[in-house]
């Protein structure tokens, strides 16, 4: 009876040893029964709630090629605490004909199936249940439960048995005096991006100890982030604004919002920033910048698309996608219906003519449909894209380990601090190294977090489909040149690099970059599902450049790489 053994723990709260005390067991069972183990698969510090867990997943293939008579686990929970899953699996084992044996239930049936899976989705409902009671109760003490925002820092405290009180949060002062600064200079009429702008070229770090962004100071209406939105500043701590969903078929948490009733406000007047005449007119100006909402479906915008959109969307299928081929900066506009290198306009780049959009356009178009998507090389492209996408995998999951591992060695050097500090010892430079070991800690947690990536699914067909769907776009422009047509053409361009003619009398010379993430979700591939379907998928991984140079009267050249 060859068997394969699985061990699993849900999270580093538990100790690794648990899975080696698993596996210890079901030894011992295996030499009672004489059977012979196979292989062994363990998950360490992964919930049960979720299927993508490399050695689960890695399990599910040794069942499919063969060769195992019987899985062994200490429990049918070890496997999976949700209901579909652990249906699946037994389908799965059902059809290998291999028997599922747990050392807690013995050999599994339907009726275990049934019982077990319910009972392991109540555990996780009642478990989600009690941990959101649990924060709300602290969040009604006026405690944090998450990282600081900017303009604050932990505060270290420990209770009489020697415990950490948590959730304490004070002002920094050097920080707030940059964020009485934003709303200021905001309330006096700077736009974000000038605040920004300004607080970089003084050097003074931004909130992730990085730039400043305006978008990380204007934040966003409907999701109420950002510097400008934050209620904290103006003594008010607001929780419960979204709440995590998961996707059924990816696996991956959706965040959605919460209605306003279920919003829960706690006045902290201690972590007041900014006062409440300064707070209450940058609020006045946010509320009149927001974009108005249209009423109707996007179906129905090409009748009557909102003024807004008609104002910031770009009106051409090429704005800001044009760079120059001598200098590398931008394209712009002279006149209504040329676009000249920026800087040979200042005298300092030598590629001087002008190109008129409209050519410029037509030759675009007629090389994402005839040039890109070579049916010849996207054989050998799926191919090496496969390859490719395997070898990311395994990257993101060595790296996930080495981050369990820094990880838990941040967790041992953060306990012996606050020992250290429980101890009597209370230097200033302990609590800069405790705020820095609980900030590496909470980078690192989101790391190990992180599901392995979703391989798109990449059609036999699709350059076939790609050209036909790009005719139709194509042809969509001409009849109709509406918002959305424009959007989903200029998806299908990451650049377009403009190149000097070779003589006086020539064409430009073209250069386009396609953008692998819209290209294949028009060939009809099935995009990364933690993106969505307006993604560009990763640059690093998966950015198709399909670069085509056209020269005057010579035929077209194409090359291209997947990088």
């Amino acid at each position: 009876m060859r068997v394969a053994l699985y061990a699993r723990y849900s999270s580093d709260a538990q100790r690794e040893a648990s899975i080696e005390d698993q596996l210890r067991l079901c030894h011992q069972r295996v030499q009672r029964e004489g059977w012979v183990i196979a292989e062994t698969f363990s998950d360490a510090a992964l919930s049960g709630a979720t299927t993508l867990r490399p050695g689960y997943q890695s399990l599910l293939a040794r069942l499919r090629q063969g060769g195992i008579d019987l899985v062994l686990a200490e429990s049918l929970d070890r496997f999976s605490r949700d209901q579909e899953h652990i249906a699946a699996f037994y389908k799965l084992c059902s059809f290998a004909d291999v028997r599922i044996v747990t050392l807690a239930e013995g050999e599994i049936s339907e009726l275990h199936i049934g019982l077990k899976g319910t009972m392991g989705a109540l555990y996780l409902k009642d478990l989600a249940d009690k941990t959101r009671r649990g924060e709300a109760g602290r969040i009604l003490q006026g405690r944090s439960i998450s990282r600081p925002s900017y303009g604050y820092r932990v505060v270290i405290r420990l209770l009489a048995d020697g415990e950490r009180d948590r959730g304490l949060r004070e002002i920094d002062p050097a920080q707030a005096v940059v964020v009485r600064r934003i709303f200021r200079d905001y309330a006096a009429g700077a736009s974000p991006r000038a605040i920004a702008r300004a607080l970089n070229q003084e050097g003074i770090p931004g909130p992730s100890r990085g730039l400043w962004y305006d978008a990380s100071i204007r934040g966003r209406s409907i999701r109420s982030d950002g510097i400008l939105r934050n209620w904290l500043y103006a003594g008010t701590l607001v929780w419960n604004r979204r709440r995590s969903v998961k996707d059924p078929q990816t696996g991956q948490r959706v965040r959605r919002i919460n209605a306003a009733e279920d919003l829960i406000k706690v006045d902290v007047p201690h972590l007041r920033i900014v006062e409440q005449a300064l707070w209450d007119a940058v609020q006045l100006r946010l509320a009149a910048e927001v974009a108005p909402v249209h009423a109707t479906s996007p179906e129905s915008w090409s009748e009557s698309p909102p003024a807004f959109w008609d104002r910031r969307r770009p009106k051409h299928l090429l704005s800001g996608k044009v760079i120059c081929g001598h200098c590398r900066g931008p394209f712009i506009s002279r006149g209504k219906d040329y676009l000249t290198c920026q800087a040979a306009r200042h005298g300092t780049c030598l590629n001087r003519r002008s190109i008129r959009r409209g050519r410029l356009d037509s030759r675009v178009l007629a090389s994402l449909r005839g040039d890109l998507m070579d049916p010849d090389l996207v054989p050998d492209f799926i191919e090496a894209f496969n390859e490719d996408w395997q070898h990311e995998v395994r990257e993101v999951g060595a790296t996930q380990e080495v981050a369990r591992r820094d990880l838990a060695q941040a967790e041992r050097k953060l306990s012996n601090l606050v020992d250290a500090i429980a101890d009597g010892l209370r230097h200033q430079s302990l609590r800069r190294q405790l705020d820095e070991l609980e900030a590496r800690c909470e980078q690192l947690r989101s790391q190990v977090d992180r599901a392995p990536p979703i391989q798109p699914l990449l059609p036999a067909n699709l350059s076939h489909v790609y050209r036909q769907r790009v005719a139709q776009l194509e042809q969509a422009m001409i009849s109709r040149r509406t918002p959305e047509v424009l959007e989903a053409a200029r998806t299908l361009i990451d650049q377009v690099v403009v190149h000097p003619p070779k003589d006086p009398d020539g064409e430009h010379i073209i250069e386009i970059i396609g953008a692998f993430g819209a290209m294949l979700e028009a060939g009809g591939a099935q995009p990364e599902p933690a993106q969505g379907r307006s993604t560009r998928l990763s640059a690093d991984r998966c950015l198709f450049e399909r670069s085509v140079k056209e020269a005057q009267g010579g035929r077209t050249q194409p090359s291209w790489a997947p990088r």
